[in-house]
C-alpha cells in the first residue's frame, strides 16, 4: 500500500523525464559497448563516468528545448515521433560538442555518434506508440457497451478521419466503406475495406449486419446528399452525417461530430464563392450599424461583420431578449470588438438621431422589419409604420450623418405583392431607390426569399409539429418557395453591398424553388416517422395575401448579371420624388390617426399591382412563373 501511494504521488511528467533519461543512458552505453566490443583491443566501458553524465545533461537540455515533454503519450502520433527523432539528432550534435570541449572526443568512436540517435529514437518512440496502442485497444469488460456496427458512406478524407476517431471509441465498430470511386474498390483505410458503391448500400448493409449508417461527405452538393439520404432511408437503418465544411470552418460544428441529417443538409447548395478580399476591404476598420441585429438575419450579419474586422459594431434592436443574446455572444466571441447595444425602435426619429450621432456609422445594414405575412395582413398600420416609415427614418438619419452605404434587406414578397407585408417592403424599396438620387449615401437594396430555420419560418414550425406527433399543416399541395441558409444569405448580402453604387436592387440567386409538400415529407422521414401512418399532412388552404409561387423580379424590372454569379441586378423603376414624399406624408398622418383604410389607399396608389391583386384584403392569389420573368 505504501509503495502504491508513493508511485501515485509521482508527477506523470517526472516519470516521463526519468524514463527518457534512462533510455539516453541505455542507448549511449549499449552503443558504446557494442562498438568497443568490435575493437581489436576492447576497452572497458564505465556505466557512470563523467562522459555519460555530460551526454545526459546535453541530451536533457535538447529534450527541454524541443518541447518533448509537452506531448502526451496517450495521443502520440507521427508529429511526436518526428519531434523525438529531431531531438535525438540534435542531442547527438550537442553531446558531440560537449565531449569535444571536455576531452576532444578522445574516448568516443565516431560511429557511436552516428548510431546513438537512431537507437535512442527507437527506445523513446517505441514505448510511446505501444502505450497509445494499449490505451486504444484495451477492453474494459466492466463498463464497455457493445459496439454498434457502422457502415460509412464516403471513403475520402472525411471518411478516413471519421473511422480513425470511431476506432478509438468503444461505442462504434466500423465494418466497411461505400464509395462510388471505382479506384477505391478493394482498398483498405485503417484496416477497414471499401466494399462497394453507394447503390449497393441495402445489400451490403445486410451482409455486414450494419446497425447504423454514417454519411461522411461534407462537400457533397444537394443532389448527392439527397441521393445518399434516399439510399439510407431505403435500408431502414438509422443514419447520421458529419457536418458540412462551412459549418466546420465557421466553428458551428466539430469535424467528426456525428449528427442527425437536417433539412438544411438537403436544401443546401454548392459552396458560394465570394470575393472576400473586396468585402473585407470594404468593412475592415469601418464603423457599422445593424438595425434588427438580434433577429435571424441581423444576428448572422453581426457575426460575419465582426469576423471581417470592423472597427465598431452598433446594434439597434427592439427586442430586449434578442439584443441581450447577441450582445453576450459577440462580447464572448469577439472581445476586442467595440460593441454598442441600443434598445429602441428604428421608427423612433429621436432614437435614430441619438444612435447615429453617438455611433457615427459609415455603413448601415437595415434588417429591422416585420415579416410574418398572415399576421401583418390585418395589421397594415404596424406593417406600414415599421417597414415603411421605419426605413424612411433610418435612411434620412443615415443621409444627415453622412453614412457611406445604406443596405436595405428586402424580400421576394415585394415583387408583385399580394400581401400587406410584401407591399410595405416594396414601398420601402421605392423610397430607398429614389432617395439615392437625392443623397450622397449609397442606397442599396438586397432582395431574397425564405431563409431556412429563421425565426417563425416554416422549417421550425414543421419541426415542432412533427415532435408533437402531427399533423403537419401545409397551405396548398402545389405551393413552392425559394430557400437558402442564413449564413449564405448574409454572405451574399455582404457581397452585394460591395457591388452597388447606389439606387440598385440586387436579387440573390435562390436556386430552384422547393415544394413545401416535399419539404414536409422529407422532414417527416428525417425524423424517423412515416408520412400518412404516423404523421399526417393536412392542407389548410392559402392564407390571405399568400402566393402559390414567389418571384424575384417584377416584369418591368429588367435584370442583368453582375460580377458575381449568384447576384442579379434589377433596373429600378423611378417615381416622381415629390409625389412619393406627398404619399408618404399622407401615410404618416393616417398612421398617427390609426386610419387603416386611408393607409391602404396610400399603398394602393403607390403600388397599382397591389391595388389590382390585393386591394380587397389580399385574398386573391396572383401566381407567376419566375423562369418567365
Amino acid at each position: 500500500m505504501l509503495l502504491r501511494k508513493l508511485i501515485a504521488g509521482i508527477h506523470p511528467r517526472l516519470a516521463v523525464v526519468v524514463h527518457d533519461m534512462l533510455m539516453v543512458w541505455l542507448a549511449w552505453t549499449a552503443v558504446s559497448m557494442l562498438r568497443w566490443s568490435l575493437a581489436p583491443n576492447p576497452s572497458p566501458v564505465s556505466l557512470f563516468d563523467t562522459e555519460v553524465w555530460l551526454v545526459l545533461a546535453a541530451q536533457g537540455l535538447i529534450f527541454w528545448w524541443t518541447g518533448l515533454y509537452r506531448g502526451l503519450w496517450r495521443f502520440a502520433s507521427v508529429p511526436d515521433i518526428w519531434n523525438i527523432f529531431r531531438a535525438c539528432v540534435l542531442g547527438a550534435f550537442a553531446a558531440a560538442i560537449t565531449l569535444f570541449l571536455y576531452n576532444r572526443l578522445v574516448t568516443v568512436p565516431r560511429t557511436v555518434l552516428v548510431i546513438y540517435p537512431l537507437v535512442l529514437a527507437i527506445l523513446l518512440g517505441g514505448p510511446r506508440l505501444l502505450y497509445r496502442y494499449w490505451k486504444d485497444s484495451r477492453l474494459d469488460f466492466v463498463t464497455r457497451t457493445p459496439s454498434q456496427r457502422v457502415l460509412v458512406l464516403g471513403a475520402g478524407k472525411a471518411g478516413e478521419a471519421l473511422v480513425r476517431d470511431l476506432k478509438r471509441e468503444n461505442r462504434y465498430a466500423p465494418v466497411g466503406f461505400l464509395d462510388d470511386n471505382p479506384q477505391l474498390r478493394g482498398a483498405r483505410l485503417h484496416g477497414i475495406p471499401v466494399l462497394g458503391t453507394l447503390d449497393q448500400l441495402p445489400q451490403i448493409a445486410r451482409e455486414t449486419a450494419a446497425e447504423m449508417l454514417v454519411i461522411a461527405m461534407p462537400a457533397a452538393n444537394k443532389v448527392q446528399m439527397r441521393r445518399a439520404v434516399e439510399l439510407c432511408e431505403s435500408s431502414e437503418l438509422p443514419f447520421r452525417t458529419v457536418p458540412r465544411l462551412e459549418d466546420v470552418v465557421a466553428g458551428r460544428s466539430s469535424f467528426n461530430e456525428l449528427k442527425k441529417v437536417a433539412i438544411e443538409d438537403l436544401l443546401g447548395r454548392e459552396q458560394v464563392q465570394l470575393d472576400w478580399t473586396a468585402i473585407r476591404t470594404r468593412l475592415a476598420g469601418k464603423r457599422v450599424l445593424v438595425s434588427g441585429g438580434g433577429g435571424s438575419i441581423g444576428a448572422e450579419l453581426c457575426r460575419q461583420i465582426a469576423r471581417l474586422g470592423a472597427e465598431s459594431l452598433t446594434v439597434l434592436e427592439l427586442s430586449e431578449y434578442n439584443l441581450y443574446s447577441i450582445e453576450q455572444e459577440l462580447r464572448r466571441d469577439f472581445p476586442d470588438l467595440l460593441f454598442n447595444a441600443w434598445l429602441g425602435d428604428c421608427g423612433d426619429a429621436a432614437t435614430c438621431e441619438r444612435v447615429f450621432a453617438t455611433a457615427k456609422p459609415q455603413i448601415v445594414f437595415h434588417a429591422a422589419a416585420y415579416k410574418h405575412v398572415p399576421l401583418l395582413q390585418g395589421q397594415i398600420r404596424e406593417a406600414f409604420r415599421n417597414n415603411v416609415l421605419g426605413t424612411k427614418v433610418m435612411a434620412e438619419a443615415a443621409d444627415r450623418s453622412g453614412v457611406e452605404s445604406f443596405v436595405l434587406i428586402s424580400t421576394d414578397k415585394a415583387v408583385n405583392p399580394t400581401s400587406v407585408m410584401g407591399a410595405c417592403k416594396r414601398v420601402a424599396e421605392i423610397f430607398c431607390q429614389n432617395f439615392a438620387q437625392h443623397s450622397q449615401t449609397r442606397f442599396i437594396t438586397v432582395r431574397f426569399g425564405n431563409v431556412l430555420d429563421s425565426a417563425g419560418s416554416v422549417v421550425p414550425r414543421f419541426r415542432e409539429q412533427i415532435q408533437a406527433g402531427g399533423p403537419v399543416t401545409v397551405t396548398h399541395p402545389e405551393i413552392t418557395r425559394y430557400f437558402m441558409t442564413i449564413p449564405e444569405a448574409c454572405q451574399l448580402i455582404l457581397q452585394a453591398s460591395v457591388l452597388g453604387n447606389g439606387g440598385e436592387i440586387f436579387a440573390l440567386d435562390m436556386g430552384e424553388p422547393i415544394k413545401i409538400r416535399d419539404l414536409a415529407e422529407q422532414m417527416i422521414r428525417l425524423a424517423g416517422r412515416q408520412e400518412g401512418h404516423e404523421i399526417a399532412i393536412v392542407y389548410t388552404g392559402l392564407r390571405p395575401g399568400e402566393k402559390l409561387f414567389e418571384e424575384l423580379f417584377h416584369a418591368q424590372e429588367r435584370y442583368s448579371d453582375t460580377a458575381h454569379a449568384k447576384i442579379f441586378l434589377a433596373q429600378p423603376r423611378s417615381m416622381a420624388w415629390s409625389l412619393l414624399l406627398a404619399q408618404l406624408r399622407h401615410g404618416e398622418q393616417a398612421m398617427r390617426d390609426f386610419d387603416e383604410e386611408a393607409l391602404r389607399r396610400v399603398v394602393e396608389q403607390l403600388l397599382p399591382e397591389f391595388a389590382s391583386g390585393a386591394g380587397s384584403g389580399g385574398a386573391t392569389v396572383v401566381a407567376f412563373d419566375s423562369k418567365a420573368v
